[in-house]
């Protein structure tokens, strides 16, 4: 039977948050999908909580596997899929009710958007609202950009048409960081199909509890394997735009550790690397860049003060 959508929710031991993420799913106005929830080895009560959901309703799909990661437990659900459509969920993330109709009415209206994304509005890990919201560019999004930083956010956030994934390939299963990225720069690069978001808070994300600076440094050096992978399909890309690239990444880390609320040496040391590496980040984008500037060193000279200057520019 053909579905219009197939949901794909990576979960390793998620039992904390997974039921919440599947009710968000199941409360979408939009109704024709699957949800495929890949279990990727839990040894909690992952795997038993999606299976009665299971049983309440049809649509709902438990496939369990050894621990892999998260990009082959989305690769498994990319081969499994039924759907015209694939949209991605990881387990401790939620959806907005009109998540699906939103992506699917934008995509049925612009045949050449082969990836459709929206805003995200950050939760803290207990999944209280932060009043922190995504404001990357939504539109005309470039390869080099993709260097800079991930406008999508997160995987929960986007929604792809099932061609994409036949004409460039899976996520890449050695890159345990920033695969979404990397799998995004690789369709930019193809020129078939735009990259493209629409203005509405679509999709919850969540901030680990466990976030440390080191997820940090895992994260960039994440980011270096990507350079490298991309230097193998994009040379020219990485030659041109690497400094500036490293410059705004290294920003976005800066500007991350602020969302972690982590040690203000952390964000300081990103920030000053990322002067460092191209120090006319200050003129070419200036209120991103000095209103990060002002926020990691004003949590070191005034660490009791709310980070207001902070929220403005999180994205």
């Amino acid at each position: 039977m053909k579905i219009a959508v197939t949901i794909v929710v990576p979960a390793y031991n998620a039992s904390e948050y997974i039921a919440k993420t599947v009710k968000s799913v199941l409360q979408q106005t939009y109704t024709d999908f699957e949800l495929l929830v890949i279990d990727d080895g839990s040894t909690d009560d992952t795997a038993d909580i999606v299976h009665n959901f299971s049983l309440q309703d049809s649509r709902v799909k438990l496939i369990s596997q050894e621990n892999q990661g998260v990009s082959v437990a989305r690769n498994t659900g990319i081969k499994m899929a039924k759907g015209e459509f694939i949209a991605f969920l990881d387990a401790d993330d939620l959806w907005l009710p009109n998540k699906l109709v939103s992506h699917l009415e934008h995509l049925h209206q612009n045949s050449e958007v082969g990836v459709s994304f929206g805003k995200v509005e950050f939760l803290s890990s207990n999944g209280e609202l932060t009043g922190y919201i995504s404001n990357s560019p939504l539109g005309a999004i470039k390869s080099e950009y993709l260097l800079y930083e991930n406008p999508t956010v997160t995987t929960s956030n986007i929604v792809v048409r099932r061609e994409v994934f036949e004409q460039v390939g899976y996520f890449d299963e050695q890159i345990s960081y920033s695969e979404d990225l990397e799998w995004l720069l690789r369709l930019s690069c193809h020129q078939a199909w735009k990259i493209e978001g629409i203005n509405k808070v679509l999709t919850r994300y969540r901030i680990s509890q466990n976030s440390l600076s080191s997820d940090l440094y895992k994260m960039e050096q994440g980011w270096n394997l990507l350079i490298n992978k991309v230097m193998n399909y994009a040379p020219y890309l990485v030659n041109q735009h690497y400094y500036k690239a490293q410059s705004r990444y290294l920003r976005y880390l800066a500007r991350r550790t602020l969302r972690l609320n982590l040690s203000s040496d952390v964000g300081i040391r990103y920030m000053n690397r990322a002067l460092q590496s191209e120090w006319t980040l200050i003129f070419k984008e200036p209120r991103r860049t000095i209103l990060t500037t002002i926020a990691v060193y004003g949590k070191y000279l005034m660490p009791s003060l709310p980070n207001k200057s902070a929220k403005s520019s999180i994205n």
